[in-house]
């Protein structure tokens, strides 16, 4: 994957002014491309785009990209290549879309820039975008063909089967398929769940496998979202709060996602905040079973002991493990939490907690938390590429301070 010399030097010469502009550029973007095609609605995600991190997620990705064309001490681009084919394929994202999103994003860059626009410089970064159209259609490409889906129909009928309140803003459904079988997935990944909306509007949301592998069936546990700060509810999860009951019928995708449980037996440290206890689950639901005799350590923030999702599983694993330990952080009533071990009140702090050696560790929760985190377990000798993160939503860990 290569820029011709020609498009290379103009790329140097406008890519700190592409760079300057990429946000501006891309939410002209979204709203003309929607504008024109409506049907693309329903593909993305509507909340993101309302709170403008999806053109942020765009900006960002495109930008790196061209660094990375242009720089050969930039950053390795494939791991974030292959993070956003996964994200693609969990929504459906069809090859035929890159050419209707390459001619409004092409169409934004001169708008917002102007004159400087000139035909050299629209050729350069025409040839940035299909390189980066091109490498994630084959990566989805195979994406697809690996989990046995047809991109013209990415979605499958799930039943819920059962359905169980983990706290008053958090449930979890168990689905299985309708036709067939579950489909083969690791543990750590997800699914896309679409909806029809009472708007019209068709939305997928994604959501982490809250169970490890079982064969007939697959968990996801998801936390109603309510709106802060004068933003909505969440549509989707306040749907399937309301309506996903025992029976219900939903499209479900292939499984993706490619932050997964390793096969080794190294020591393991799994850091979440929230709803990001999800993968965890999963991680300790298929360890406690495969590997009951590797060394883990749990650390997790939540708001109580309350709204601490999935406890009573995890406590079980944990106890099942011979060298698993737990520690909790809640804001609210610590001191009374019936918790494995006694929780601490106030924020996660990692600063002073024991870490077994040449550990893996595995983070799961917002932006800000994730990076106080990683920042304390640096400063504690974790080497940085041993971090593994999971985000939901659009990937912005590049933007945030490290």
């Amino acid at each position: 994957m290569k820029l011709s010399s020609e498009s290379t030097i103009v790329v140097e010469q406008t890519a700190g002014v592409v760079a300057e502009y990429a946000e501006e550029i891309s939410k002209l973007f979204y709203a003309d491309m929607f504008d024109a095609h409506p049907e693309l609605l329903n593909v993305f995600n509507q909340a993101n785009q309302a709170v403008g991190e999806q053109p942020k997620a765009l900006a960002a990705s495109v930008v790196a990209f061209a660094v990375h064309l242009i720089d050969p001490a930039a950053p390795n681009f494939t791991p974030v290549m292959r993070r956003i084919a996964h994200k693609h394929v969990s929504l459906g994202i069809q090859a035929a879309q890159y050419l209707i999103v390459g001619r409004y994003l092409l169409a934004a860059v001169k708008k917002v820039l102007g004159e400087a626009i000139t035909p050299q410089v629209a050729a350069a970064w025409d040839e940035v975008y299909w390189l980066f159209a091109t490498s994630l259609i084959a990566e989805e490409g195979k994406l697809y063909a690996e989990g046995g889906t047809d991109p013209e129909h990415p979605y499958a009928k799930y039943r819920v089967v059962e359905r169980f309140e983990e706290s008053d803003e958090v449930f979890s459904l168990l689905l299985a398929p309708v036709q067939g079988q579950i489909p083969s997935h690791r543990t750590g990944q997800y699914v896309g769940i679409a909806v029809d909306l009472p708007d019209g509007l068709r939305q997928p949301r994604q959501y982490t496998i809250s169970s490890g592998p079982r064969g007939d069936s697959l968990r996801v546990t998801i936390k109603r979202v309510r709106g802060v700060d004068g933003t909505p509810d969440g549509q989707v999860s306040g749907w399937l709060y309301a309506n996903a009951q025992p029976g219900t019928l939903l499209d479900v995708s292939q499984p993706a996602g490619d932050v997964l449980l390793d096969e080794t037996d190294v020591p393991l440290v799994l850091v979440s905040a929230g709803i990001g206890i999800t993968p965890v689950a999963a991680i300790m639901e298929d360890l406690s079973r495969r590997q009951p005799d590797r060394t883990v350590r749990l650390f997790h923030a939540d708001k109580s002991h309350a709204d601490h999702a999935l406890y009573d599983g995890l406590r079980r694993q944990v106890l099942a493990m011979t060298d698993a330990r737990a520690q909790n952080w809640y804001k609210e009533d610590a001191e009374i939490a019936p918790t494995l071990h006694p929780a601490k009140s106030g924020f996660m702090d990692l600063s002073d907690v024991e870490l077994p050696e040449e550990t893996q560790v595995f983070m799961c929760g917002s932006l800000p938390f994730m990076q106080s985190a990683r920042r304390s377990l640096i400063d504690q000798g974790v080497p940085s590429e041993n971090i593994h993160y999971e985000v939901f939503g659009p990937d912005l860990w590049a933007q945030q301070p490290a």
